[in-house]
């Protein structure tokens, strides 16, 4: 309750810095869907405010209003007043939460299974090994799956859990190669482990051919944003905890993620709301979100790679085209360097997308609790894929990877959707194939 008192005068004060201007009300992708005015940020504001004011009279409305945003971060990235918008949504969840109590679904899933990293993989372990019983394939091209009876899941084409996680592959992985350029440790997160195990063997690959030693620590936990988002401040201190307690462990100059809603996290909420931690924890999580950085940005800005190290695209190459991942544009502030890198890859010709940084609708959990209001923030994206008229579709997020397969899948679109670490992996594993490794570029 101390906990939840200090984060109710916290907002008491951020709340004052919103002027209501409307800005939010022009780039939030929900209002262009529903014209609610409770739908945007400022919105959303109002009612934070009266809930300070009233002391709780009306949570469970406030939190169903709050609940419904998807967090991408377009109104905060757009506010002229420098209103700290996901901050405060954040914290007034975990407040209203608190007050009110999580749901027992939420509290099993984030209790009981998420905040034990160990208990979690062996769960989700077993789930890959009997999901055959449930789901069956949908789109070959794509490699997504559709329920096979009625069911919360049954509009949707999804990835199936990989049979082997990514740290089944990897994990404990000390570095690979003589004479190593650069040293980083690489934190995969939830969905690059569980569904994706192909990114993560991506950035490998492509570290691995750069030479920059790459430190994969054993036993990694859930960055803690699925809790955060449903107001579960309990479960993500507790990830926050567990994970630096794992990263302390490792000497890196460097934290790498292929995950930029990982990256976020680490670096702009686990400062704000990981609470009661000793001197020690604070400095070293201070240190940890200071050096984290996307793959993307590590691989353009740290060692320099581009069109000499790639030998630059040819005109008449498979189309792409590229989506901008909202964490990754709006909350770190990274987008050449993924286009760089497209740019830059030999046999694909580049078409920049019409709205390419506009949300494509997952919002994380959001998709899971309000799926139609996602499906039509994502209709908007699916025409400008189709607008581009490219062959391929290159993200450099997981949760955007899930979104935009399952529009194009459910659409019956014959375009591909990839990470752009994998298309490079790919790339420079060609070229080695055929030409031999390159002179390397120090870090």
């Amino acid at each position: 309750m101390k906990t939840l008192a200090a984060l109710v005068r916290e907002l008491e004060d951020q709340l004052s810095a919103c002027t209501r201007c409307g800005m939010c009300q022009a780039v939030c992708p929900l209002f262009r869907e529903t014209g609610r005015e409770a739908g945007v940020a400022r919105g959303k504001l109002a009612i934070l405010k009266g809930l300070m004011q009233e002391a709780f009279r009306e949570p469970r409305r406030s939190l169903e209003e709050l609940s419904r945003c998807l967090l991408c971060g377009s109104c905060e990235a757009n506010c002229p007043s420098g209103v700290r918008v996901l901050e405060i949504f954040l914290k007034a969840r975990a407040i209203l939460t608190g007050y009110l109590g999580l749901p027992p679904a939420k509290r099993l899933a984030l209790r009981n299974l998420v905040a034990h990293p160990a208990r979690f993989d062996r769960f989700l372990a077993w789930a890959a090994r009997v999901q055959g019983l449930v789901i069956k394939p949908a789109d070959e091209l794509l490699g997504t799956s559709c329920a096979r009876f009625t069911s919360p899941l049954a509009d949707r084409h999804f990835k199936a859990l990989a049979p082997l996680p990514f740290h089944g592959l990897v994990e404990g992985r000390n570095g690979k190669g003589k004479n190593p350029k650069g040293k980083v440790l690489f934190f995969y997160g939830c969905l690059i482990d569980k569904v994706f195990p192909e990114i993560g063997q991506a950035v490998l690959k492509t570290l691995d051919h750069f030479r920059v030693e790459v430190i994969v620590p054993e036993g990694q936990g859930c960055c803690g944003i699925p809790a955060l988002s449903a107001g579960d401040l309990q479960t993500f201190q507790t990830l926050v905890n567990y994970n630096l307690e794992l990263f302390s462990r490792e000497s890196c100059k460097v934290v790498v993620t292929a995950c930029p809603t990982c990256a976020a996290t680490i670096k702009k909420i686990w400062p704000v709301l990981a609470r009661g931690l000793d001197a020690g924890k604070q400095e070293l999580l201070a240190g940890l979100a200071e050096k984290t950085v996307d793959i993307t940005d590590f691989l353009v800005n740290r060692i320099g790679v581009g069109p000499a190290a790639l030998g630059g695209s040819k005109e008449g190459g498979r189309g792409v085209t590229y989506h901008d991942p909202c964490h990754l544009r709006k909350s770190l502030g990274v987008s050449a360097p993924p286009r760089l890198l497209l740019k830059s890859l030999p046999g694909y010709d580049y078409r920049e997308m019409v709205e390419a940084d506009a949300c494509c609708g997952c919002g994380g959990s959001f998709t899971l609790e309000h799926y139609e209001l996602s499906k039509a923030v994502g209709k908007r994206k699916l025409g400008h894929i189709r607008q581009s008229a490219a062959e391929l579709v290159a993200t450099a997020c997981p949760a955007c990877l899930l979104q935009i397969t399952d529009l194009l899948s459910r659409g019956g679109d014959r375009i591909r959707v990839r990470h752009v670490v994998e298309l490079l992996a790919e790339s420079l594993e060609a070229e080695e194939t055929g030409r031999g490794e390159r002179q390397v570029i120090c870090v």
